[in-house]
């Protein structure tokens, strides 16, 4: 029997609710109205209408559907309704996320219409007319802090899930939207604070450190930051904090992901499958822009002839499948099929990095304690990076996994307290089961 039944038959809207879901509806008609002439006919108008009662209904909607339940995590027939566990709902945003995405590398005019709707912000923020890059950067920072509001309500009743959600939410507006504007509006480059090599495959290639260079001082603190970061605080940061630090309190994939991905966590792979082939993806994409970056610079140490032609090729071809494609169109437009973390979990080389520092040298771990485990699965179903932490659980051992990025979801949502997410050295920590048995039974000899 298909499991995939009518959202009708488990969840039934308040009065409320419908109204606001219905404005949210409206807004989503609108957005159809601006990008076929609409948006650079009548910007302002657009821009309310679809921007502003967008985030206000669903901001609404979002209180109206959390703020009055008891804290606490419930699954509310997550894997059985249409739009959470791959139905024809899933299906229709995948498809229109996939669409947005394609348009937006390849075919950045058909957004014409929609870019001039973000105009006003645009002179507002930078002092100039928008572009494709600004308009995708206004809808992200959208979805992140009204999908952020949605997991400060759904999570509240864990203090860890606050603070890191307030922090994805900070970075993103901050540091990743509004900083890189001020810094155009200024005439200096549109620099990204939260993203570096190897994630942004070009922070260090010849032309993007020239570029910084010939900015002055401004772009000379720009590339000792894009250096330091991964060179220094990228190894310091993961020893202590491990790889939570970055792709789950700071990075914009993972704040996506961990926003308006959240509905789809349960949807990632749990087979051994999976994890072979993410292994193999991950680290083979990271050996590729790692060589690619060698090849540039070879290139223009050296100059022309067959690696000219290779790295150029090589360069090429690397931000068109794994920078465009891969990333965006099926990083973020397959959400709905694959889970919210496909990109950082079989293809981020800044992911893979962290996950060799901390599996091997870092001090962070998630401690189980597996006698309290009661095998409900909660961890495992909510795992976002494929994780079988259920496994873990019932056996009382560390998760010290190199694809966890400590998002926490999985104790959060523990009935019994069984994991905990702990810094530091082994005697420190929370005892497994095994070890907890063999003092107790140690301390009764003696």
């Amino acid at each position: 029997m298909n499991s995939v039944v009518s959202d009708k038959k488990f969840i039934e809207l308040s009065s409320p609710q419908k109204i606001w879901l219905s404005v949210f509806a409206l807004s989503l008609f609108m957005l159809f109205v601006a990008l076929f002439g609409g948006g650079a006919k009548y910007p302002k108008v657009f821009l309310i209408s679809t921007f502003g009662i967008g985030m206000l209904s669903g901001i609404v909607f979002i209180r109206k559907t959390y703020a009055y339940e008891t804290a606490g995590i419930k699954n509310n027939f997550i894997m059985m309704m249409k739009h959470t566990a791959k139905g024809s709902t899933a299906w229709f945003f995948g498809i229109l996320f996939t669409s947005f995405y394609v348009c937006l590398y390849w075919h950045a005019d058909l957004l014409e219409n929609l870019v001039r709707m973000v105009d006003p912000i645009s002179y507002m923020l930078r002092a100039k007319a928008a572009d494709q890059w600004f308009l995708y950067g206004t809808f992200y920072t959208a979805c992140v802090l009204v999908m952020g509001y949605r997991m400060l309500l759904k999570y509240r009743h864990s203090r860890y899930q606050t603070v890191r959600t307030l922090s994805v939410m900070f970075f993103q507006l901050v540091f990743s939207y509004l900083i890189p504007s001020f810094l155009a509006k200024l005439n200096q480059p549109e620099f990204y604070f939260t993203y570096f090599w190897p994630l942004k495959y070009d922070a260090l290639f010849p032309g993007s450190v020239a570029s910084l260079r010939q900015s002055g001082n401004v772009g000379v603190f720009m590339l000792f930051w894009s250096v330091a970061m991964i060179a220094i605080a990228t190894p310091l940061l993961t020893y202590f904090y491990g790889k939570r630090w970055y792709c789950s309190w700071v990075c914009g994939c993972g704040g996506l992901a961990e926003t308006l991905g959240d509905p789809y966590r349960q949807l990632s792979d749990k087979s051994l499958k999976a994890w072979k082939t993410e292994r193999v993806m991950i680290y083979s994409v990271t050996v590729l822009i790692t060589i690619t970056t060698i090849l540039v610079w070879l290139d223009s140490v050296y100059g022309g002839g067959i690696l000219g032609t290779l790295s150029a090729s090589m360069k090429k071809w690397y931000g068109f499948f794994i920078g465009a494609a891969f990333s965006g169109v099926i990083g973020v437009g397959f959400y709905p099929l694959l889970g919210s973390r496909v990109w950082c979990r079989f293809g981020c080389p800044m992911a893979a990095i962290l996950g060799i520092l901390q599996k091997w040298f870092s001090k962070f771990r998630i401690t189980t304690n597996g006698g309290q485990c009661i095998s409900c699965g909660n961890c495992s179903t909510y795992c976002e990076m494929g994780i079988d932490v259920r496994w873990y659980a019932q056996r009382g051992q560390d998760i010290s996994r190199a694809s966890c990025v400590g998002c926490g979801v999985c104790s959060s949502v523990c009935p019994r307290g069984v994991l905990n997410l702990e810094n530091g050295p082994k005697a420190t920590r929370v005892l497994d089961e095994v070890s907890l048995v063999n003092m107790l039974h140690d301390k009764n000899k003696a």
